[in-house]
This record gives C-alpha cells, sequence and structure tokens, in this order.
C-alpha cells in the first residue's frame, strides 16, 4: 500500500533506462535512427551534383572514343573494301553533274554514265601513257646528268668549307651498299610486292563500284533511306546533297587549281630546259589533290631534278617560281575557285593529313581533308534548326527522282 505513489511517479517520469510499464513487449526507440535516414541520399541524387555530371559526360566521351576506335581499326581491316569504296564516291560526285547534263540531253541513264566512264577511263589512261614515254625518253639524259652532279657532290664534300675525308665517303658508300643488299630492302620489295597487288585488285573493285554508282547512285540511297520518314529522313536526304556538293567542289576546285600549279610551274621548267619538265608538272598536278603539302613536296622535287641537271642557280629559280605559285594559289585561287566547299581551318586540315598518313600512308593523305570536310558538313546539317531538304547543286537531279 505504501508503494503505489512511488509507482505512479515512475509510471509519469520514466527515465532512460527505465522501462515504459503498460509496454513490457516493446523494444526501446532507436533515437539515431532519424539522423541515419537524413544523411541516407537516394541512388538517382549521386549523379545530380557537380562531379556526377562530370562523371556522365567523362563516360560518354570515353565511351565515344571507345567506339570510334573500334570503328576505326574495323574498317583498317578491310581497306582493300574501303578505299576503293571511298575513292569511287570522290569520283562520282565530281563526275555526277557532267552525267546527269548528258541525261538531261536525252542520253538514258546507262549511256550517259557508259559515256562519262569511258571518257574518265581514257583521261587516266593518256596521262599515264604520257608520264612512261616522257620518263621513257629522258630517263638515260636524266642518269647521266645525276651522275656527273653526284661527281660534283663529291668533290665539293672533299674540297669544301667543311672538308671529308675520302675514307668516310668510302665509308658512307659501302653502307649504302650494304644496306641495299640487305634483307631488310629484300623483304621490302617483296612487300613492294603485295602492295602492287593489292594496288591492283583496289583498282579493278573501284572502277567496278564507280559505275554502279554513276548508274544506280540514286537508287542506292533510298534503300538506305527506306527505314526512316518524316524529320530524320529529310535530314538525311540533305546529309546527302551536302555529301556530294562537298565533294563534288573539292575535287573540281583542288583539279582547277592543281591545273594552274601545274602550268605555271611547268612552263617555267620548259624555259630553264630542265629535263623531265613534263613529267615533273604532270607529278605537280597529281600531289596538289594533298592540300598545304603537296604541290611544296613536288616543288623540291623538280628543284632537286634542276640542281642536277642545271646547276644551282637554275634549281633556286625553281625555287622562287614554287613560292611564288603556292602564294598565288593561297592567296587568290583557292578562295575564288574552291569557294565554301571547303570550310575549315588550315590547324583542322593539318591535323586530318597527320591522321590520314599514318592510317593509310599517300591514300589517306589525299581522301583524309575532303572526308573531313564532308563530317564537317554534315554536323552543320544534322545540327541545323531547320532540316528541310534544298538542292544544294544544280546539276544535281532531284531527292526523288530516279536515273533514267
Amino acid at each position: 500500500m505504501s508503494r503505489a505513489p512511488h509507482q505512479d511517479i515512475h509510471a509519469e517520469n520514466p527515465g532512460e533506462d527505465s522501462p515504459i510499464v503498460g509496454a513490457p513487449n516493446e523494444p526501446a526507440p532507436n533515437l539515431k535512427a532519424p539522423v541515419q535516414q537524413r544523411e541516407r541520399k537516394p541512388p538517382g541524387e549521386l549523379w545530380a551534383d557537380g562531379l556526377g555530371r562530370v562523371g556522365i559526360r567523362a563516360a560518354q566521351v570515353l565511351l565515344i572514343l571507345a567506339v570510334a576506335v573500334v570503328s576505326v581499326y574495323a574498317l583498317m581491316q578491310i581497306k582493300l573494301l574501303v578505299i576503293p569504296v571511298l575513292i569511287a564516291l570522290i569520283l562520282a560526285a565530281a563526275i555526277g553533274p557532267f552525267v546527269n547534263l548528258l541525261r538531261r540531253r536525252g542520253l538514258p541513264g546507262a549511256a550517259a554514265t557508259g559515256v562519262a566512264f569511258v571518257a574518265l577511263l581514257l583521261l587516266l589512261a593518256g596521262v599515264g601513257t604520257v608520264i612512261y614515254f616522257s620518263v621513257r625518253s629522258q630517263w638515260a639524259e636524266l642518269a647521266q646528268q645525276a651522275s656527273s652532279g653526284l661527281d660534283e657532290l663529291e668533290q665539293f664534300l672533299l674540297n669544301g668549307p667543311i672538308p671529308i675525308d675520302r675514307e668516310q665517303l668510302d665509308q658512307a658508300r659501302e653502307g649504302i651498299i650494304q644496306f641495299a643488299t640487305s634483307s631488310q630492302v629484300r623483304s621490302g620489295a617483296i612487300t613492294g610486292l603485295s602492295v602492287v597487288t593489292e594496288f591492283l585488285a583496289g583498282s579493278a573493285l573501284m572502277v567496278v563500284i564507280l559505275f554502279f554508282f554513276l548508274k544506280d547512285g540514286a537508287k542506292i540511297w533510298n534503300f538506305f533511306l527506306r527505314p526512316f520518314s518524316g524529320q530524320r529522313e529529310a535530314k538525311l536526304r540533305r546529309v546527302g546533297s551536302r555529301t556530294l556538293e562537298v565533294l563534288g567542289g573539292y575535287v573540281r576546285g583542288t583539279a582547277i587549281v592543281a591545273l594552274v600549279d601545274a602550268v605555271a610551274i611547268g612552263a617555267a621548267l620548259l624555259i630553264m630546259q630542265v629535263p623531265l619538265a613534263f613529267p615533273l608538272a604532270i607529278i605537280i598536278f597529281m600531289t596538289a589533290f594533298i592540300p598545304l603539302v603537296g604541290a611544296t613536296v613536288a616543288g623540291i622535287l623538280a628543284a632537286l631534278v634542276a640542281l642536277v641537271a642545271n646547276g644551282p642557280v637554275v634549281a633556286l629559280i625553281v625555287v622562287a617560281v614554287v613560292i611564288a605559285v603556292n602564294q598565288l594559289e593561297g592567296d587568290l585561287l583557292q578562295p575564288i575557285v574552291m569557294g565554301k566547299s571547303l570550310q575549315l581551318h588550315a590547324l583542322v586540315i593539318l591535323m586530318a593529313l597527320t591522321a590520314g598518313t599514318i592510317l593509310a600512308g599517300i591514300i589517306g593523305a589525299v581522301l583524309s581533308v575532303p572526308l573531313a570536310a564532308v563530317i564537317w558538313a554534315v554536323i552543320q546539317v544534322w545540327t541545323a534548326e531547320d532540316p528541310h531538304l534544298q538542292d544544294m547543286n544544280p546539276d544535281l537531279p532531284p531527292p526523288n527522282t530516279q536515273p533514267v
């Protein structure tokens, strides 16, 4: 009876260690649980802050780079197919307006393609034949002049301002002979034979692909556009039209610039009576399709031939002519002739040239710049606000028409 009030006091004011009367089976409350619940974040919020957004962007960039590297590696494994397809596409874009001109004059599609195709083959065969016979007719003279030029160089090295001993020259000559007869050179010759075989096979494949691109290019592109419709189809059609415009304008503009370079430098070589002037002009024309460095390298080759055959004064004149022609090309011809077909910065062109040369040698150097221009044009089209298709080249047929 005397302890009842004491029990009521504990029931009304229970302590931390005292159990609550009337709830003997309930566990003691965990006062730290609300704090832990406040500190726990949902999984989505881990990527919502600045570090999370940077991580997501870095993962996306790494994934894109991985896909690009794998794609380039896979394409390099079948470069015997990829390179002929790219060359055929570029040539088809350049010759396409002529084919469509013949079609508008009344020729059927197959006949127009055949005429343009045969004209291109005859042009390439004629250029190759002229180069062969020009080199063949002047090769003996050039070899004799080169021999005498090497003798003069040897006398200059022996008696020049920095004299070199005869023994050192003999050792250098023996080293060159040993290298020329080494197993590395022989294996390189075997590799060169395989390269020639691949070149012939690729050329034949390119000819066939070019014929079908010229004949059925619209049908082939429409086949790839079948899965798309609406706005995406309009963008893709504009991409195709823009690609043809960029490639065709690049090839035609570069050909005009290269022709001017070849005529100007070749005329200077003829006036100064440098041997192999015409083959050197052809080489200048062909190497001009490699921007920034092609015409310069060909000019250096012409200067070396002039140095061996005509002496240092004529060689210096050739160098001056090459520099003047290159300045004329960069400041006047390219802005007028090329127009907007190659909207790339010089640094981008240099990087594209380097990457193309590393991946595919000389062919990569030739193809890298127009492909870079096409990629940039496609990016511009795909990110444009108005994807409505417009005819970018009046010589090309409308996108929905089929070849005759």
